[in-house]
Order: structure tokens, then sequence, then C-alpha cells
């Protein structure tokens, strides 16, 4: 079976602000940014990888999605968390991006289980719109 995580939809009350901000800290690369700010697309994305994007929706989808037949209330609710696992050198870049532009790590763990097994080190840090995201690298 050849099952994989197309896309996430997180809410973003500033699309654009959140694209800057998974560009420019995370080092993501923004999809749809120009149709989105020429009213093309609904809302802009970015790539976690060759397979996998994260879609920053806007709040004023939410009233469409939920008044769909069976989805009644289902738009608009945060993740708890979303995780990327990244290498040593970019785990450890990232951590210099978040101290260099003073975005606070509540949260560090040490040997966290995963999708791989055991990451020695995770850090949990939000988005500029509260959403949690864990990053971790593996051995």
């Amino acid at each position: 079976m050849d099952i994989r995580l197309d896309h996430i939809v997180l809410w973003t009350a500033d699309p654009l602000r959140a694209v800057e901000f998974y560009e420019q800290v995370l080092g993501l690369e923004g999809v749809r940014v120009e149709d989105f700010r020429a009213g093309k697309a609904a809302f802009p994305s970015v790539r976690v990888n060759a397979d996998t994007i994260l879609d920053l929706t806007p709040p004023r989808m939410v009233e469409g999605l939920n008044a769909q037949p069976g989805m009644e209330g289902s738009a608009g609710n945060k993740v708890n968390h979303l995780c990327l696992a990244l290498g040593r050198i970019e785990y450890d870049a990232l951590r210099d991006r978040l101290a260099e532009r003073g975005i606070p790590v509540p949260m560090t763990v040490k040997d966290n289980f995963g999708a791989r097994g055991m990451a020695p080190e995770a850090i949990y840090f939000a988005d500029p719109d509260g959403n949690v995201i864990e990053a971790r690298y593996y051995d």
C-alpha cells in the first residue's frame, strides 16, 4: 500500500504573513502565493517536501466549509500540532533562526517517539496564528 500525507490545512488570520513565517523561519517554499495575491487562488500553501504541503487557509472559508452537508462544525478548528522531521544541520539552523527572531521555544523534549522511532531531541514553538509546530531530528 502506498499512502502518503498530501496536505494539512492550517487556519491563518493573514495567509501572506503565514507564508512569510514558513518561508523565513522554516525555510519552506511558497506555493500559489502570487495566485493568492491576485485573487486567483483561495489560499496559498507552503511545500514541506515533494509529496506534502501546508495549506494556509483564511478564516473566511470556515463558513462555506461548515455549510457542507455532513461537515458542519468541522472547519476552523486548530490542530494540536504538526511535526516536521529535519536533518540535524537543518534542525540546528532552525533553532538559530527562532532565537534570532525572538520566537519562544517553550518546550524541548529528549528521546521523543515519532514515525521513525526515537528522536534525540524535539522542540515546540508556535507560528504567528498560534499553530503549534514540533521540529525534530533523527540520528
